[in-house]
């Protein structure tokens, strides 16, 4: 089933039916770039949506849940530069004017319009900003529009963070799209981002729903930069059934499908956020092999990732393992420590994690063992610095628990990431 499934160009503008702009509205006075995206489907979508586990929530993500209760949505519009969270009654008040703000352009309902906003939290947002020039970011949506779209989400991300891979279903071809910011307050309880997926597929909200709460659990939830799970996390998917299949309605073999196209992607999309880190140097990929269950395999490859001695090791390309085992120890979860092991790996430069999609399946050549069932070994020091060094970096872990494998994806922990959060209001 996943050769099945290609990569293709288009990102949210891939699937059928839908077109997307974006331009700038200085949210920010000091943006220079795109801050303000529209997503828009020519017909009404079946929806979903996943959402932070803060406890405090943006506007945006109350607004997004009430709108998504019927399982409909037809449009997203999205800001960058004002988180508007913890602003209170006004900040609800501009959430739904920006929802409305669509609405009125689009000729449908507000209800019926996902919001998103990301950057400084605790500021008002000046939503007339986002009013005064909703007409020409409805006039401009494009098939082409994802490119523009994918820029004014962006905050502190360095590269836009897009995809879109096409697929079968029930003899029909499908496709699928999405885009998403993340790099910083990325943490593994949910998946600490925006993202908006798109689909041409036919499926229903139920379903939709629980492809994409099934899809995170091995995707956006085993990706963390700095543990701060953000205010304003969203992730949501709009299906339009333009594809023409056969509604997926129940679980089966269409189902399968479209679950194997969502990881495929979401997969790429969690290693692109990894790889684009506040400050980050490196992309570290982790994983557990040989735990009893995939939720603890997941969960030890987590609880290393995490680890700001195991970042700040891997910043220094220091093979210092006992970090590693450290981490696994007070992680909670069962395992044996004197039938462990573990590697490290090169893996391709991480901008190819940008450019090439392929490459995600390629491991680099070389590799050094550090760990042997319990003991250290006598492993040659330049070689694992040299590995270690890599814009990419895979620590392999064999316990002897049992046979599932889980994955999780960080990155190095550097004097950059000081020096982004030290002033990022100012």
């Amino acid at each position: 089933m996943q050769n099945d499934i290609k990569f293709i160009e288009g990102g949210v503008c891939a699937p059928q039916g839908f077109t997307a702009n974006g331009m700038l509205c200085h949210i920010k006075a000091s943006r220079t770039k795109n801050d303000t995206a529209l997503i828009y489907s020519e017909v009404p979508c079946n929806a979903a949506g996943v959402f932070t586990q803060n406890r405090v929530k943006a506007e945006s993500v109350k607004l997004t849940q009430k709108h998504l209760a019927d399982g409909k949505a037809q449009a997203l519009i999205a800001i960058s530069g004002n988180a508007n969270c913890c602003t209170g009654a006004q900040g609800a008040e501009n959430a739904l004017r920006m929802a409305k703000a669509a609405a009125n352009q689009l000729n449908i309902k507000p209800e019926d319009v996902i919001v998103y906003s990301t950057g400084v939290i605790g500021a008002q947002l000046d939503v007339t900003k986002v009013e005064n020039n909703a007409e020409t970011l409805a006039k401009g949506l494009s098939r082409e529009g994802n490119k523009e779209a994918r820029i004014a989400i962006m905050t502190t991300d360095t590269q836009f963070k897009e995809c879109a891979v096409e697929f079968t279903v029930g003899g029909k071809l499908c496709r699928m799209g999405t885009m998403c910011k993340g790099s910083g307050m990325i943490h593994i309880n949910m998946g600490t981002m925006l993202s908006v997926i798109t689909t041409d597929c036919a499926i229903s909200s139920e379903m939709l729903s629980k492809a994409l709460h099934e899809s995170i659990l091995g995707t956006y939830n085993c990706v963390s930069v700095d543990g701060d799970t953000s205010t304003n996390d969203s992730l949501t998917i709009l299906a339009n059934g333009k594809a023409g299949n056969a509604e997926i309605t129940a679980a089966g073999a269409d189902y399968d499908a479209f679950l194997a196209a969502l990881n495929k992607m979401n997969t790429v999309m969690a290693k692109k956020i990894a790889a684009d880190g506040e400050g980050a140097s490196r992309l570290v990929e982790c994983n557990v092999k040989g735990a009893a269950t995939i939720e603890a395999a997941r969960g030890l490859a987590k609880e290393i990732i995490c680890s700001s001695l195991v970042k700040a090791a891997m910043f220094g390309s220091d093979a210092n393992f006992g970090r590693f085992l450290c981490a696994m120890g007070y992680s909670g979860i069962p395992f044996d420590p004197d039938k462990t092991s573990i590697w490290f790996t090169s893996r391709p430069d991480a901008k190819r994690y940008f450019e090439n999609y392929d490459d995600f399946e390629v491991h680099g050549e070389e590799s050094v063992q550090v760990y042997k069932d319990g003991v250290p070994t006598n492993f040659d020091e330049d070689l694992a610095k040299k590995i270690m060094s890599r814009e990419a970096v895979e620590i392999l872990v064999q316990c002897h628990d049992g046979d599932a494998e889980g994955t999780a994806w960080g990155c190095d922990l550097t004097y950059d990431y000081v020096k982004i959060n030290g002033d990022y209001r100012t």
